[in-house]
């Protein structure tokens, strides 16, 4: 297995062994300048800024679980990837989570989301309607793979290739996650193209596309995540997600000790007023 992959891996459990209580009831940010501390994993995040709840080409979904705040820098993509995908004719993108309000580990879904620069996009490409909030709390997106993961289904259309592409060769990102099954049926459309770097194979993400940009300027304590290998990623690694070890992994004991701990600045973050 690539080294890159294991350590993903690996650090799932060491974040979901975090207290995650104190973090989801924090309802605001902390002030002062935006600051990005530790890792996607294991970090937090100090003078968020709130995505508003829908803007130009994207809705917000969930709202009531407040966790659409990341560092500007995510905002500024999020709304730019959701601008242009609407100047290029698509409907409006479903925009699920960022991070809470002061990042740090989510009390469920998320191992990582936890510093501010990790945003949830539904490949959803239906017309949609404006939505209340109220009627976005219980967004249902259907899968867009096959059953054995081999590939697509019918519902993936050039359409979500191009959004997907459309967000790997944005500024600033350094990773877009999908679904083996997605980066299979990429290989065999757009092999050997560039921005297929970006895009690798994680589980689930069968109707989301997983977005991460890079540690921002100004964070001198931002850990950025691992380097993506070379190369479009369309080539034997790909074959090991359909693999039995893949399909059903085995549980992984927790290594001796204590778990990770966050960052020590985070405690600072936690308790700002």
């Amino acid at each position: 297995m690539k080294r890159w992959l294991l350590a993903l891996l690996l650090l799932a459990p060491a974040a979901q062994a975090q207290p995650m209580s104190p973090w989801a009831q924090v309802s605001t940010p902390s002030p002062g300048p935006a600051k990005v501390i530790g890792g996607t994993t294991l970090g937090c995040l100090a003078g968020a800024v709130q995505l508003p709840s829908e803007g130009p080409g994207y809705q917000a979904v969930r709202i009531s679980r407040n966790r659409h705040w990341g560092h500007p820098d995510l905002i500024r993509f999020t709304r730019d990837l959701a601008a242009r995908t609407r100047a290029a004719g698509m409907p409006d993108l479903w925009i699920g989570d960022l991070a809470q309000p002061r990042g740090g580990p989510m009390p469920n879904m998320h191992a990582s989301h936890q510093t501010g620069l990790d945003v949830d996009i539904w490949l959803d490409l239906t017309p949609k309607p404006a939505m209340s909030r109220a009627a976005r709390e219980d967004i249902d997106v259907p899968s867009l793979v096959l059953p054995d993961q081999t590939g697509v289904n019918a519902r993936f259309t050039p359409q979500h290739a191009r959004l997907i592409r459309m967000a790997a060769e944005s500024p600033g990102v350094h990773l877009v996650l999908v679904n083996h099954g997605i980066k299979r049926s990429l290989c065999e459309m757009h092999r050997g193209e560039g921005w297929l770097h970006r895009v690798r194979p994680w589980r689930g993400h069968d109707s989301h596309m997983h977005i991460r940009i890079r540690c921002p300027a100004g964070s001198p304590e931002c850990r950025e995540a691992n380097p993506i290998p070379a190369g479009d990623g369309c080539d034997a690694s790909l074959e090991w997600w359909l693999s039995e070890e893949a399909r059903r992994p085995p549980p992984r004991p927790r290594p001796p000790g204590p778990p990770p701990a966050l960052p020590a600045a985070c405690s600072a973050v936690l308790r700002a007023p």
